[in-house]
């Protein structure tokens, strides 16, 4: 068995007049992502860990902020599309380990419903997801609230 490590990152700020989507699941805030499409930062992270372990480029390669398709889509559809390209070259999700920081929202009390939403989405177990929220101790543009940044960590096999 063959195991491959990827780290993915992303950053969106806050825009007036978006909802606020992450890890798939729509939270109260006054202020949303902007984004091309609804500005997932953790699903984005997510699939960019699973697309550089797997060799397969980035996020923006697969789908690209220019194409009308992807417009306002929901990164869901974009995180299954992913795990369909790792599986056409026989990969599997071990685990992932991601990290939301963020000022606010307060993230704890949102995170097993992300976990279920991405585990049913990836057709995972939930035990093989961990997600973890932090601050940036209001430093930075994320202690400015001015947006969110995520980070994962994704082991795949083949």
């Amino acid at each position: 068995m063959k195991f491959r490590v990827g780290l993915g990152y992303d950053v969106h700020r806050f825009a007036d007049g978006r909802d606020l989507w992450l890890g798939g699941i729509r939270l109260e805030h006054e202020r949303g992502l902007l984004g091309h499409s609804d500005a997932d930062v953790l699903i984005h992270a997510i699939c960019d860990a699973m697309l550089g372990a797997a060799n397969l480029r980035d996020i923006g390669y697969h789908f690209p902020d220019t194409a009308a398709d992807y417009e306002n889509i929901d990164s869901k559809i974009l995180l299954k599309k992913t795990v369909e390209l790792l599986a056409q070259k026989g990969f599997s999700i071990e685990n992932i380990d991601a990290t939301v920081c963020a000022e606010q929202p307060k993230l704890k009390a949102h995170i097993p419903l992300m976990i279920s939403t991405l585990a049913a989405v990836m057709g995972i177990s939930e035990d093989d997801i961990s997600i973890k929220a932090t601050t940036s101790e209001h430093l930075g543009f994320v202690g400015r609230q001015e947006g969110i940044a995520a980070q994962a960590v994704v082991l795949i096999s083949k």
